[in-house]
């Protein structure tokens, strides 16, 4: 009889883990479909993007959207493997211009109250006034005199972007960053 007892309570815990194992499965399982096709992590390396994003601040991105417009802020890849944080700018058939250290978009001057610095162009890279191609962005960094940014490697596809970044997480907090303002 106590040996019965003894039996129930042993297969109550083995039922219990056996749940509980089930549970973590399946957490496990939704949280790297998450990361895998709908959200994502990337490292700010650099100061490209200060003050607005530090050096080491991790960031999360929104992976499936297709409609940048100026002021996202992007995760995205460069032909040499690189990734970077870069602002859009302007979109497909957008037409971008540097002068005087400001930036043009379409003859107007691009708000761009972030920045940091002068827009200066790079040599020989891309000519201006730049038509941006469809199914493409122009992307700059804020600080705009320490940035690798689209004056150096020209246009950045779509399919070369991981996606907008939606969330900052650095030393000084966690900040939500706003739709096409980056902020």
């Amino acid at each position: 009889m106590e040996r019965t007892r003894i039996l129930e309570q042993y297969n109550g815990r083995k039922l219990t883990w056996l749940h509980d194992s089930l549970h973590f499965i399946v957490l496990l399982a939704a949280l790297v479909l998450l990361f895998r096709f709908g959200i994502g992590l990337s490292v700010v390396g650099g100061d490209s993007m200060a003050p607005t994003f530090n050096d080491g601040d991790i960031v999360l991105y929104l992976r499936p959207v297709n409609d940048y417009r100026a002021g996202d802020v992007v995760s995205l890849w460069v032909p040499s493997g690189d990734y970077y944080v870069k602002r859009v700018i302007a979109a497909g058939g957008d037409v971008v211009e540097l002068e005087d250290g400001a930036v043009l978009v379409n003859g107007v001057a691009a708000e761009d109250s972030f920045a940091f610095g002068s827009t200066l162009e790079e040599t020989g890279a891309v000519i201006y006034p730049y038509r941006v191609r469809e199914g493409s962005v122009f992307v700059l960094g804020d600080n705009r005199e320490v940035s690798m940014d689209s004056r150096a490697f020209g246009e950045v596809g779509l399919r070369q972007i991981r996606g907008r970044i939606i969330l900052q997480i650095g030393k000084d907090g966690i900040h939500v960053i706003g739709r096409g303002s980056g902020t």
